[in-house]
């Protein structure tokens, strides 16, 4: 049976606040007041006001709890209920117009409890709007139910007074069975959730995030809603239990609940037709249309999701776009792209530059008797055409995976690499370096692209969108001994050597002098699928020396770029440099590269209670973000070093410039393999069969030769020589200067 409830009509609009949870000597009205500020001065109604309302068809259960301000129009009000304590800012004879639609400023046709109002604010049909504070020149049209309750938390993973814990929202992410749950908060970022959803068996650390997260915020009941400047809804059936902020659009949505929307005139976030969002934070300049439903989620700033999305206990990070599909259970970092009806996401930690093809089922579990498997995936993570891959599976950065029902759990520890389930053969095959040799314009345009597309206003946590990066680069250097050893080890069965043989360095000694005596092995690797099927090495005559190559040129590219930054201006400087440098593993911050030991020691300091905040916790994201070109450069330096076989005093002239040399002839095969592998669409003639001829061709595809990015990586390449150029310069002058 429903519990409907029946109380005198004249306490609608008041007891807003249970007398018992009202602090002593205030009334109902202080939170409220707190909220709206004191900008709009209000006064009472006069009698040829009230007279005025009257007569429009207005009514009121206390025209004294109605206040205005001094340029009030009551000619403006037609057709109103109010209850309870209504201010009204100034009303002027002018009508606002927003995307072709223009109304007249004022209140016309609407049941109101309990709100304040801003100036020239429209609010047309809205059959029931209650305990709202409304900005100004904010429009609101046909809306069924816009209400706030006392109890409201919008979004956040909180209680309020007398609430059971049970009522908490929490975030179930990256496994269904909610063993890494977090408590969503307003202002979350993707650094934020990632490391509570780590460190799960470490209650100390567990707690202080939960006591971040309710000290962010307090217990009082009593918030009013909030609706920003400049904000337009209108044909909406219910919005309850919202704050919105300023120059936000929201039509035809079905049900908009528990839900804070920040937006801005910088960024504003905008709702669309027959969504359902609930229990939700979303980031300034979302777009969120056409069907959508979300439940218990963050969308971080400048994130989409359309067409019918699902996203349902997920964390979407910033720069992203989920469309068609749906997501459950996971955490996705920034720049991820998911546009395919029928792809499928699920459980799943994916690090960002991201995409999901068509038909992709990431995460199923029928491998497991119950919904507590995981997937871990590195920056760059591209299942192609109906990929289904299992729990528990994690991948390095970059991992391309062609189409096919991948069976068993996968272990892929090799960056840059294209995985091919081939069942003629029941073998799995893993091509390293994939991306250089065949598609280096998809992997270098994944980086501009996302660089160029990231509108964040607040960009707290710096995100690493560059290939070479500390994360791939420490995978690369990791996965280089499995390499020479698989090596040794097919060239010992080959050749039946003693198994007392260093095959690591035999496989080393091959890979570097004899590449054609490679090609002609077949190479297996173990550990990398739950399975007793081989699992093959492809094509590493080519792709090992290129990966010696990239680490070379990344440490290159950052000293050239960071020379002068950190005034390494003569060779004695260098090697001090080079002797303070070190590797170590770095970890991905929900976007942010970070050394792993920096990492524990932000840990460390929250369980100390030093970091005793989430602000507190970003500052220091700010911190290692300001630093992050020096300690980006120290490990390239390291890793250059390493792979050069040299210590810093080893370091002179002469392999310094063999260093840079190399670094630029790979730059230069990377530059012409993005103009090759874009250039052979334009020339292969099954893409050029639909156009009539080349003309019609360049019309709907545009010049070849007019490609900005292609143009922008020749631009660079030159660029780079000539800052390499200066930069050796200045050391060899020095070392001549010297002698």
């Amino acid at each position: 049976m429903n519990r409907i409830l029946r109380k005198p009509l004249k306490d609608l609009g008041y007891h807003f606040i249970d007398d018992k949870y009202l602090p002593s000597g205030k009334n109902e009205y202080y939170l409220r007041d707190q909220q709206r500020g004191n900008d709009n001065v209000y006064r009472k109604l006069t009698a040829q006001e009230i007279e005025a309302l009257v007569r429009n068809d207005n009514t009121s259960d206390d025209w004294n709890n109605i206040f205005v301000a001094n340029e009030f129009n009551p000619q403006l009000v037609q057709h109103c209920h109010f209850f309870g304590m209504v201010r009204i800012g100034k009303l002027e004879p002018y009508f606002l117009e927003f995307h072709n639609l223009r109304l007249p400023v004022g209140l016309y046709n609407s049941t109101i409890s309990s709100c304040d109002f801003g100036d020239n604010i429209v609010v047309h049909n809205v059959n029931f709007l209650s305990h709202f504070i409304i900005g100004n020149e904010v429009m609101i049209a046909n809306v069924n139910e816009m209400a706030t309750t006392d109890y409201a938390k919008f979004g956040n993973g909180i209680t309020k007074e007398g609430e059971d814990e049970s009522v908490r929202i929490w975030m179930e992410l990256c496994n269904e069975n909610g063993g890494r749950s977090v408590m969503p908060f307003d202002g979350m970022l993707p650094g934020d959730a990632w490391l509570w959803t780590r460190h799960r068996a470490d209650d100390v650390l567990q707690n202080r995030f939960k006591q971040f997260t309710e000290k962010q915020f307090d217990r009082k009941r009593g918030y009013y809603g909030m609706v920003g400047d400049r904000t337009v809804i209108k044909h909406c059936n219910i919005l309850k239990d919202v704050i919105i902020g300023s120059d936000a659009y929201i039509k035809g949505a079905n049900k908009v609940k528990n839900v804070t929307v920040n937006s801005s005139a910088e960024a504003p976030s905008q709702i669309g037709e027959g969504c359902e969002i609930v229990n939700g934070i979303i980031g300034y300049g979302c777009r969120i249309f056409y069907g959508v439903k979300a439940v218990r989620f963050v969308m971080a700033s400048h994130s989409q999701l359309k067409y019918g999305a699902r996203l349902i206990n997920s964390y979407l990070g910033n720069n992203a776009t989920i469309s068609c599909c749906e997501v459950l259970n996971s955490l996705i970092f920034p720049a991820h792209e998911q546009h395919h009806n029928n792809s499928f996401l699920c459980a799943a930690t994916i690090m960002g530059q991201s995409n999901m093809a068509a038909g992709a089922t990431i995460g199923s579990n029928h491998n497991s008797r119950g919904a507590d498997g995981e997937i871990v995936a590195g920056r760059g993570f591209w299942p192609g055409l109906s990929v289904t891959l299992k729990h528990n599976s994690q991948f390095a950065c970059f991992t391309l995976i062609s189409k096919g029902n991948y069976m068993h759990e996968l272990r892929m520890p090799f960056p840059f690499s294209l995985v091919l389930n081939d069942d003629h053969t029941n073998t799995l095959k893993i091509m390293p370096g994939y991306w250089f040799m065949y598609n280096m314009y998809a992997l270098a345009r994944n980086s501009w692209k996302y660089v160029d597309r990231d509108r964040r206003t607040d960009k707290t946590q710096h995100i690493e969108y560059d290939y070479l990066a500390p994360d791939a680069i420490e995978e690369l250097l990791h996965a280089l001994p499995v390499y020479e050893t698989a090596v040794g080890e097919a060239y010992q069965l080959q050749h039946n050597l003693s198994l007392e043989e260093d095959l690591r360095a035999i496989g080393k000694n091959l890979l570097l002098t004899n590449p054609a005596a490679v090609a002609g092995l077949k190479v297996f690797v173990k550990g990398i699928e739950n399975s007793n099927r081989p699992v093959e090495l492809l094509k590493l005559h080519r792709s090992y020396p290129l990966f010696r190559s990239l680490i070379i040129l990344y440490g290159v590219q950052n000293l050239v770029n960071n020379a002068a930054a950190f005034q390494l201006n003569d060779l004695p400087a260098l090697r001090a440099c080079c002797k303070d440098a070190k590797r170590e593993d770095w970890k991905n911050i929900g976007g942010q590269l970070m050394p792993a030991s920096h990492l524990q020691r932000i840990v460390n300091d929250i369980k100390s209670g030093e970091i005793a905040s989430w602000n507190a916790l970003h500052d220091h994201y700010r911190i290692e973000s300001n630093n992050y070109k020096k300690h980006k450069l120290q490990h390239a330096l390291a890793s250059m070093l390493q792979i050069a076989g040299l210590s810093a005093d080893e370091l002179d002239g002469n392999n310094l410039q063999s260093l840079f040399d190399i670094a630029i002839e790979t730059l230069e095969t990377i530059t012409h393999n993005i103009h090759h592998s874009r250039e052979k669409d334009y020339k292969n003639p099954f893409r050029q069969m639909t156009y009539e001829n080349m003309e019609e061709m360049e019309k709907v595809l545009g010049k070849f030769s007019s490609n900005g990015f292609i143009n922008e990586t020749k631009e660079i390449l030159a660029g780079f020589k000539e800052a390499a150029k200066s930069t050796l310069q200045n050391f060899q002058l020095v070392m001549a200067t010297s002698k």
